[in-house]
Protein backbone atom coordinates (compact mmCIF):
# COMPACT_ATOMS: atom_id res chain seq x y z
CA UNK A 1 0.00 0.00 0.00
CA UNK A 2 1.07 3.47 -0.34
CA UNK A 3 4.10 4.95 2.26
CA UNK A 4 3.26 8.45 2.92
CA UNK A 5 6.46 10.54 3.33
CA UNK A 6 5.76 13.25 5.96
CA UNK A 7 7.11 17.14 7.19
CA UNK A 8 9.67 15.85 9.26
CA UNK A 9 10.56 17.49 13.00
CA UNK A 10 14.45 18.61 12.27
CA UNK A 11 14.77 21.04 15.04
CA UNK A 12 13.83 21.24 18.70
CA UNK A 13 11.77 24.30 17.91
CA UNK A 14 10.79 23.76 14.57
CA UNK A 15 6.71 23.51 13.58
CA UNK A 16 6.66 23.86 10.17
CA UNK A 17 8.87 23.26 7.20
CA UNK A 18 9.10 24.08 3.47
CA UNK A 19 10.33 21.93 0.22
CA UNK A 20 12.88 24.43 -1.06
CA UNK A 21 13.46 22.08 -3.76
CA UNK A 22 12.58 18.59 -5.22
CA UNK A 23 15.49 16.26 -6.30
CA UNK A 24 12.60 14.06 -7.80
CA UNK A 25 9.70 13.65 -10.01
CA UNK A 26 6.77 11.44 -10.02
CA UNK A 27 7.62 7.69 -11.69
CA UNK A 28 10.83 8.37 -10.37
CA UNK A 29 12.55 4.68 -8.32
CA UNK A 30 14.06 5.95 -5.11
CA UNK A 31 15.91 3.59 -2.67
CA UNK A 32 16.36 3.95 1.57
CA UNK A 33 18.71 6.93 2.31
CA UNK A 34 18.25 9.02 -0.97
CA UNK A 35 17.53 12.50 -0.34
CA UNK A 36 14.66 13.56 -2.47
CA UNK A 37 14.32 17.20 -1.08
CA UNK A 38 15.64 20.21 0.47
CA UNK A 39 13.81 21.06 3.53
CA UNK A 40 13.66 25.03 5.05
CA UNK A 41 13.30 24.42 8.86
CA UNK A 42 13.56 27.53 11.15
CA UNK A 43 17.38 27.11 11.68
CA UNK A 44 18.66 26.03 8.47
CA UNK A 45 18.14 24.02 5.20
CA UNK A 46 18.38 20.28 5.43
CA UNK A 47 18.89 17.62 3.31
CA UNK A 48 15.43 14.67 3.08
CA UNK A 49 16.16 11.66 2.63
CA UNK A 50 13.31 8.38 2.39
CA UNK A 51 13.74 4.96 4.54
CA UNK A 52 11.61 2.90 2.04
CA UNK A 53 12.19 1.52 -1.60
CA UNK A 54 9.75 2.69 -3.79
CA UNK A 55 8.37 4.77 -6.77
CA UNK A 56 7.42 8.09 -6.65
CA UNK A 57 3.37 7.94 -6.75
CA UNK A 58 2.82 11.90 -5.54
CA UNK A 59 4.17 14.85 -4.78
CA UNK A 60 2.29 16.21 -2.53
CA UNK A 61 3.35 19.55 -1.32
CA UNK A 62 4.94 21.88 -4.25
CA UNK A 63 7.74 23.67 -3.70
CA UNK A 64 7.81 26.83 -1.80
CA UNK A 65 4.62 25.59 0.40
CA UNK A 66 4.99 25.78 3.64
CA UNK A 67 3.54 22.93 5.66
CA UNK A 68 3.14 21.47 9.31
CA UNK A 69 5.28 18.84 11.16
CA UNK A 70 3.70 15.51 10.30
CA UNK A 71 1.75 16.41 7.07
CA UNK A 72 2.26 14.40 4.00
CA UNK A 73 4.36 16.09 1.33
CA UNK A 74 5.14 13.23 -0.68
CA UNK A 75 3.52 9.43 -1.11
CA UNK A 76 5.50 6.44 -2.37
CA UNK A 77 4.00 2.85 -4.31
CA UNK A 78 5.72 -0.22 -2.83
CA UNK A 79 7.04 -3.06 -5.21
CA UNK A 80 4.39 -4.66 -7.47
CA UNK A 81 2.03 -1.58 -6.83
CA UNK A 82 0.18 0.26 -9.02
CA UNK A 83 1.30 4.62 -9.35
CA UNK A 84 -1.87 5.00 -10.31
CA UNK A 85 -3.97 3.65 -6.87
CA UNK A 86 -1.26 5.20 -4.88
CA UNK A 87 -1.56 8.36 -6.57
CA UNK A 88 -5.15 8.47 -5.72
CA UNK A 89 -5.23 7.16 -2.35
CA UNK A 90 -6.16 9.15 0.47
CA UNK A 91 -2.73 10.88 1.77
CA UNK A 92 -3.41 10.04 5.48
CA UNK A 93 -4.02 6.32 4.12
CA UNK A 94 -0.80 4.43 4.08
CA UNK A 95 2.33 4.52 6.62
CA UNK A 96 4.47 6.89 6.90
CA UNK A 97 8.49 6.64 5.33
CA UNK A 98 10.68 6.71 8.04
CA UNK A 99 13.85 5.04 9.22
CA UNK A 100 14.44 1.19 10.20
CA UNK A 101 16.03 2.77 13.64
CA UNK A 102 12.89 4.90 14.33
CA UNK A 103 10.31 1.87 14.32
CA UNK A 104 10.05 -0.02 17.77
CA UNK A 105 11.89 -3.23 17.22
CA UNK A 106 9.21 -5.64 18.00
CA UNK A 107 6.55 -4.73 15.83
CA UNK A 108 3.84 -7.72 15.22
CA UNK A 109 3.98 -8.58 11.70
CA UNK A 110 0.41 -6.88 9.78
CA UNK A 111 -1.97 -9.38 8.21
CA UNK A 112 -3.12 -9.57 5.22
CA UNK A 113 -4.87 -6.83 3.95
CA UNK A 114 -4.33 -4.37 6.88
CA UNK A 115 -2.49 -1.75 7.11
CA UNK A 116 1.14 -1.44 8.62
CA UNK A 117 1.63 0.27 11.75
CA UNK A 118 2.02 4.10 11.03
CA UNK A 119 5.79 5.01 10.70
CA UNK A 120 7.01 8.47 10.49
CA UNK A 121 10.35 9.82 8.82
CA UNK A 122 12.54 11.64 11.35
CA UNK A 123 15.85 12.88 11.36
CA UNK A 124 16.79 11.43 14.71
CA UNK A 125 17.56 7.98 14.13
CA UNK A 126 18.49 6.88 17.97
CA UNK A 127 17.03 3.56 18.83
CA UNK A 128 13.77 3.82 21.13
CA UNK A 129 11.80 1.84 24.20
CA UNK A 130 8.56 0.94 23.65
CA UNK A 131 5.83 -0.16 25.80
CA UNK A 132 3.75 1.03 28.79
CA UNK A 133 6.09 3.68 30.09
CA UNK A 134 6.55 6.87 28.29
CA UNK A 135 9.03 6.41 25.20
CA UNK A 136 12.62 7.36 25.80
CA UNK A 137 15.77 6.52 23.89
CA UNK A 138 18.34 5.02 25.73
CA UNK A 139 20.81 7.84 25.14
CA UNK A 140 18.40 9.83 26.71
CA UNK A 141 17.37 7.99 29.53
CA UNK A 142 21.46 7.76 30.30
CA UNK A 143 21.63 11.11 30.08
CA UNK A 144 18.52 11.76 32.68
CA UNK A 145 20.20 9.99 34.98
CA UNK A 146 23.74 11.75 34.57
CA UNK A 147 22.30 15.13 34.40
CA UNK A 148 19.33 14.50 37.33
CA UNK A 149 16.72 15.13 34.97
CA UNK A 150 13.37 13.57 36.11
CA UNK A 151 11.78 12.19 32.85
CA UNK A 152 8.45 12.72 34.12
CA UNK A 153 8.82 16.35 33.58
CA UNK A 154 10.34 16.00 30.41
CA UNK A 155 7.86 16.83 27.41
CA UNK A 156 9.55 14.73 23.98
CA UNK A 157 9.92 16.12 20.82
CA UNK A 158 10.76 12.76 18.77
CA UNK A 159 8.10 10.86 16.66
CA UNK A 160 5.30 9.77 18.61
CA UNK A 161 6.33 12.38 22.01
CA UNK A 162 9.46 10.16 22.67
CA UNK A 163 11.92 11.92 24.65
CA UNK A 164 15.29 11.92 22.65
CA UNK A 165 18.80 13.35 24.32
CA UNK A 166 18.17 16.91 22.76
CA UNK A 167 14.95 16.99 25.02
CA UNK A 168 17.21 16.18 27.78
CA UNK A 169 19.49 18.82 27.13
CA UNK A 170 16.90 21.36 27.41
CA UNK A 171 15.79 20.44 30.24
CA UNK A 172 18.87 20.40 32.54
CA UNK A 173 19.41 24.19 30.87
CA UNK A 174 15.94 25.27 31.64
CA UNK A 175 15.92 24.09 34.82
CA UNK A 176 19.13 25.70 35.54
CA UNK A 177 18.58 28.91 33.76
CA UNK A 178 14.05 29.25 35.52
CA UNK A 179 14.70 33.00 35.67
CA UNK A 180 15.90 33.21 32.09
CA UNK A 181 12.69 34.42 29.69
CA UNK A 182 10.55 32.00 28.43
CA UNK A 183 11.40 32.63 24.67
CA UNK A 184 15.09 32.80 24.89
CA UNK A 185 16.40 32.73 21.19
CA UNK A 186 17.82 29.64 20.04
CA UNK A 187 21.04 28.50 20.04
CA UNK A 188 22.37 28.39 16.39
CA UNK A 189 20.88 31.54 14.93
CA UNK A 190 22.57 34.95 15.27
CA UNK A 191 22.22 38.20 14.24
CA UNK A 192 25.35 40.05 12.30
CA UNK A 193 25.63 43.51 12.17
CA UNK A 194 23.12 46.81 12.68
CA UNK A 195 20.22 45.30 11.43
CA UNK A 196 18.28 44.16 14.67
CA UNK A 197 14.72 44.90 14.20
CA UNK A 198 13.82 45.94 17.31
CA UNK A 199 13.12 49.10 16.88
CA UNK A 200 10.15 48.25 14.37
CA UNK A 201 6.50 47.63 15.43
CA UNK A 202 5.84 44.10 15.80
CA UNK A 203 3.35 44.19 12.99
CA UNK A 204 6.01 45.78 10.48
CA UNK A 205 5.08 48.90 8.65
CA UNK A 206 4.54 50.82 5.65
CA UNK A 207 5.24 53.68 3.72
CA UNK A 208 2.68 55.54 3.13
CA UNK A 209 2.37 57.03 -1.05
CA UNK A 210 5.00 54.24 -1.93
CA UNK A 211 3.96 50.84 -3.86
CA UNK A 212 5.44 47.96 -2.37
CA UNK A 213 6.16 44.21 -3.54
CA UNK A 214 5.33 41.52 -1.01
CA UNK A 215 8.48 39.20 -0.49
CA UNK A 216 7.08 36.32 1.47
CA UNK A 217 9.00 35.92 4.77
CA UNK A 218 11.12 32.37 4.97
CA UNK A 219 10.73 29.89 8.08
CA UNK A 220 14.43 30.95 9.31
CA UNK A 221 14.11 34.56 8.57
CA UNK A 222 11.11 34.47 10.51
CA UNK A 223 12.63 32.64 13.55
CA UNK A 224 15.32 35.06 13.43
CA UNK A 225 13.17 38.79 13.20
CA UNK A 226 11.41 37.33 16.66
CA UNK A 227 14.65 35.91 18.33
CA UNK A 228 16.58 39.38 17.64
CA UNK A 229 13.83 41.23 19.28
CA UNK A 230 13.74 38.82 22.39
CA UNK A 231 17.55 38.80 22.07
CA UNK A 232 18.30 42.98 22.25
CA UNK A 233 14.99 43.27 24.72
CA UNK A 234 15.56 40.50 26.96
CA UNK A 235 19.56 40.68 27.82
CA UNK A 236 21.10 44.30 28.75
CA UNK A 237 23.82 44.69 25.81
CA UNK A 238 26.42 47.40 26.05
CA UNK A 239 29.48 47.29 23.53
CA UNK A 240 32.96 47.74 24.11
CA UNK A 241 35.67 48.27 21.04
CA UNK A 242 39.22 48.08 20.13
CA UNK A 243 41.68 48.18 17.41
CA UNK A 244 44.55 45.67 17.29
CA UNK A 245 47.55 45.99 15.09
CA UNK A 246 47.62 42.71 13.00
CA UNK A 247 51.10 43.06 11.16
CA UNK A 248 52.84 40.58 12.62
CA UNK A 249 49.41 38.15 12.21
CA UNK A 250 49.20 38.61 8.94
CA UNK A 251 53.10 38.53 7.92
CA UNK A 252 52.91 34.83 9.74
CA UNK A 253 49.29 33.97 8.06
CA UNK A 254 51.64 34.70 5.00
CA UNK A 255 54.50 32.69 5.43
CA UNK A 256 51.93 29.66 6.93
CA UNK A 257 50.13 29.44 3.78
CA UNK A 258 53.50 29.49 1.45
CA UNK A 259 54.64 26.35 3.43
CA UNK A 260 51.62 25.17 3.66
CA UNK A 261 50.30 25.14 0.14
CA UNK A 262 51.27 22.04 -0.66
CA UNK A 263 48.55 20.30 1.77
CA UNK A 264 46.22 22.34 0.13
CA UNK A 265 45.90 24.49 3.74
CA UNK A 266 44.88 27.82 3.80
CA UNK A 267 44.57 29.90 6.81
CA UNK A 268 42.08 32.49 7.44
CA UNK A 269 42.12 35.55 9.38
CA UNK A 270 39.06 33.97 11.29
CA UNK A 271 41.20 31.08 12.18
CA UNK A 272 43.45 32.90 13.91
CA UNK A 273 40.72 34.96 15.82
CA UNK A 274 38.90 31.69 16.58
CA UNK A 275 41.87 30.22 18.15
CA UNK A 276 42.86 33.57 20.32
CA UNK A 277 39.44 34.55 21.30
CA UNK A 278 39.54 30.42 22.96
CA UNK A 279 42.80 30.77 24.74
CA UNK A 280 41.26 34.08 25.87
CA UNK A 281 37.97 32.73 27.25
CA UNK A 282 40.21 30.01 28.91
CA UNK A 283 41.98 32.71 31.17
CA UNK A 284 38.61 34.66 31.45
CA UNK A 285 36.03 32.24 32.69
CA UNK A 286 33.32 34.38 33.05
CA UNK A 287 33.46 35.10 28.58
CA UNK A 288 32.74 31.53 28.69
CA UNK A 289 29.53 31.76 30.83
CA UNK A 290 25.42 32.17 31.00
CA UNK A 291 23.55 33.89 33.01
CA UNK A 292 20.45 31.44 34.82
CA UNK A 293 18.43 33.71 36.92
CA UNK A 294 20.02 33.29 40.70
CA UNK A 295 23.23 32.08 39.53
CA UNK A 296 25.84 32.02 36.34
CA UNK A 297 27.32 29.10 34.78
CA UNK A 298 30.65 28.90 34.14
CA UNK A 299 31.41 26.49 30.89
CA UNK A 300 34.19 23.97 31.66
CA UNK A 301 34.03 23.73 27.30
CA UNK A 302 35.74 26.34 25.21
CA UNK A 303 32.86 26.28 22.55
CA UNK A 304 33.16 28.96 20.36
CA UNK A 305 29.86 29.37 17.66
CA UNK A 306 31.28 30.93 13.83
CA UNK A 307 28.14 32.90 12.56
CA UNK A 308 27.63 31.37 8.71
CA UNK A 309 26.02 33.63 6.04
CA UNK A 310 23.22 31.47 4.20
CA UNK A 311 23.14 32.04 0.35
CA UNK A 312 20.00 34.26 -0.81
CA UNK A 313 19.09 30.75 -3.39
CA UNK A 314 19.04 29.03 0.20
CA UNK A 315 16.64 31.59 2.02
CA UNK A 316 19.35 33.56 3.17
CA UNK A 317 20.20 33.84 6.98
CA UNK A 318 22.82 32.83 9.45
CA UNK A 319 23.72 30.08 11.61
CA UNK A 320 25.99 29.15 13.92
CA UNK A 321 28.45 25.79 13.42
CA UNK A 322 30.44 25.11 16.33
CA UNK A 323 34.36 24.68 16.90
CA UNK A 324 34.21 22.53 20.29
CA UNK A 325 37.05 22.64 22.81
CA UNK A 326 38.65 25.83 20.71
CA UNK A 327 41.62 26.29 22.78
CA UNK A 328 43.09 22.77 22.79
CA UNK A 329 42.99 22.81 18.62
CA UNK A 330 45.20 23.96 16.26
CA UNK A 331 44.84 26.38 13.78
CA UNK A 332 45.08 23.95 11.09
CA UNK A 333 42.12 21.71 12.85
CA UNK A 334 40.43 25.24 13.48
CA UNK A 335 40.70 25.74 9.66
CA UNK A 336 39.66 22.72 8.75
CA UNK A 337 36.12 22.55 10.89
CA UNK A 338 35.70 25.77 10.07
CA UNK A 339 35.42 25.47 6.59
CA UNK A 340 33.59 22.12 6.43
CA UNK A 341 31.20 23.49 8.79
CA UNK A 342 30.93 26.61 6.00
CA UNK A 343 30.64 24.29 2.92
CA UNK A 344 28.22 21.84 4.31
CA UNK A 345 25.87 24.73 5.92
CA UNK A 346 25.86 26.48 2.53
CA UNK A 347 24.88 23.45 0.17
CA UNK A 348 23.05 20.27 3.44
CA UNK A 349 22.49 22.41 6.18
CA UNK A 350 24.05 21.68 9.61
CA UNK A 351 23.21 19.39 11.78
CA UNK A 352 21.41 20.14 15.50
CA UNK A 353 24.81 19.14 16.81
CA UNK A 354 27.04 21.18 14.43
CA UNK A 355 24.86 24.13 15.50
CA UNK A 356 24.70 23.62 19.60
CA UNK A 357 26.26 24.34 22.27
CA UNK A 358 28.49 27.84 21.39
CA UNK A 359 29.56 29.16 24.80
CA UNK A 360 30.64 32.52 23.10
CA UNK A 361 29.92 33.65 19.21
CA UNK A 362 32.12 35.26 16.18
CA UNK A 363 30.79 37.09 13.48
CA UNK A 364 33.08 38.73 10.93
CA UNK A 365 31.97 40.66 8.50
CA UNK A 366 35.57 41.81 7.34
CA UNK A 367 35.69 39.84 3.95
CA UNK A 368 32.81 42.11 2.66
CA UNK A 369 35.15 45.05 3.67
CA UNK A 370 32.92 45.85 6.76
CA UNK A 371 35.31 48.25 8.75
CA UNK A 372 33.59 47.74 12.19
CA UNK A 373 30.08 46.79 13.61
CA UNK A 374 27.92 45.59 16.21
CA UNK A 375 26.50 42.51 16.61
CA UNK A 376 23.64 40.46 19.10
CA UNK A 377 24.36 38.26 21.74
CA UNK A 378 23.41 34.93 21.00
CA UNK A 379 21.69 33.78 24.23
CA UNK A 380 22.69 31.26 26.24
CA UNK A 381 25.83 33.04 25.46
CA UNK A 382 27.23 36.03 27.28
CA UNK A 383 29.65 37.81 24.74
CA UNK A 384 30.24 37.64 20.59
CA UNK A 385 32.80 39.24 18.98
CA UNK A 386 32.21 41.53 15.70
CA UNK A 387 35.38 41.48 13.46
CA UNK A 388 35.66 44.07 10.89
CA UNK A 389 38.51 43.52 7.98
CA UNK A 390 42.11 43.60 8.79
CA UNK A 391 42.82 47.21 6.71
CA UNK A 392 45.93 48.49 5.45
CA UNK A 393 45.90 52.31 6.24
CA UNK A 394 48.23 54.98 8.18
CA UNK A 395 49.47 54.06 11.45
CA UNK A 396 51.77 55.18 14.29
CA UNK A 397 54.47 52.44 14.91
CA UNK A 398 57.03 53.76 17.27
CA UNK A 399 56.50 57.81 17.05
CA UNK A 400 56.58 57.32 13.37
CA UNK A 401 53.51 57.52 10.76
CA UNK A 402 53.94 54.37 8.78
CA UNK A 403 51.99 52.14 6.55
CA UNK A 404 50.46 49.21 8.61
CA UNK A 405 47.31 46.67 8.95
CA UNK A 406 44.80 47.22 11.66
CA UNK A 407 41.61 45.76 12.60
CA UNK A 408 38.49 46.93 14.83
CA UNK A 409 36.99 44.13 16.84
CA UNK A 410 33.90 45.28 19.01
CA UNK A 411 32.07 42.93 21.83
CA UNK A 412 28.65 42.90 22.68
CA UNK A 413 28.16 41.96 26.44
CA UNK A 414 25.71 40.60 28.74
CA UNK A 415 26.34 43.53 31.18
CA UNK A 416 24.53 40.62 34.05
CA UNK A 417 28.11 38.59 33.75
CA UNK A 418 30.21 40.85 32.26
CA UNK A 419 31.41 44.32 33.74
CA UNK A 420 33.16 46.96 31.74
CA UNK A 421 36.51 46.48 33.32
CA UNK A 422 36.38 42.55 32.74
CA UNK A 423 35.66 43.29 28.83
CA UNK A 424 38.69 45.60 28.70
CA UNK A 425 40.84 43.10 30.43
CA UNK A 426 39.57 40.34 28.24
CA UNK A 427 40.32 42.40 25.05
CA UNK A 428 43.56 43.38 26.60
CA UNK A 429 44.32 39.68 26.38
CA UNK A 430 43.19 38.88 23.13
CA UNK A 431 45.15 41.59 21.68
CA UNK A 432 48.04 39.92 23.19
CA UNK A 433 47.39 37.09 21.31
CA UNK A 434 46.37 38.52 18.28
CA UNK A 435 49.83 40.90 18.01
CA UNK A 436 51.98 38.31 19.08
CA UNK A 437 50.64 35.80 17.12
CA UNK A 438 53.43 33.25 17.28
CA UNK A 439 51.70 32.52 20.83
CA UNK A 440 49.01 30.92 18.73
CA UNK A 441 51.40 28.11 17.51
CA UNK A 442 52.06 26.80 21.19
Amino acid sequence: MPINVTMPRLSDTMEQGTVVKWHVKVGDKVTSGQVIADIETDKATMEQAVFDDGLIARLVCPEGKQVKVGEVIAVLAEEGESMDSAAVAPAAAGPASSPPAARPAAQPAASAGSPAPAREIVADVEAVEVGERMRVSPVARRMAEEMGVDLAQVKGSGPGGRVIKRDIVLAAENRSSAARPAAAPAQGIVAAGPSAVSGAPAGGALVPGVQSVEVPVSSMRGVIARRLVESKQGIPHYQVSMRFSMDALMALRTQLNEQLSAMEVKLSVNDFIIRACALAMARHPFFNASWAGDRILLHQQVNVGVAIALPEEKGGGLVVGVVRDAHLKSLRQISGEVRALGEKARTKGLSMEEMSGATFTISNLGMFGVDNFTAIINPPNSAILACGAAIEQPVVRNHQLAVGWEMSATLSLDHRVIDGAMAAKYLQGLKQFVETPTMLLV
